[in-house]
């Protein structure tokens, strides 16, 4: 996901560079950006998940002493 973006847009930015390509190094930082927020949203959805499951486990906790 985020990570091989980040990598494509990294070797195209270098290829622009080397080449001289102004629109292969922007699409390069362009991509690399996609990456970033695509890794941003992969570990904003992994906390999300271990908090429900943490609220989960407490709510099961409370339910198990009101019985």
């Amino acid at each position: 996901m985020g990570i091989g973006e980040n990598i494509k847009g990294a070797v195209k930015e270098k290829l622009g560079d080397a080449l001289d390509d102004e629109n292969l190094k922007a699409e390069g930082n362009a991509q690399q950006t996609k990456g970033e927020a695509e890794t941003d949203e992969t570990e904003d959805r992994a906390k999300a998940k271990a908090h429900e499951k943490k609220a989960d486990a407490l709510e099961q906790r409370q339910e198990a002493l009101e019985d």
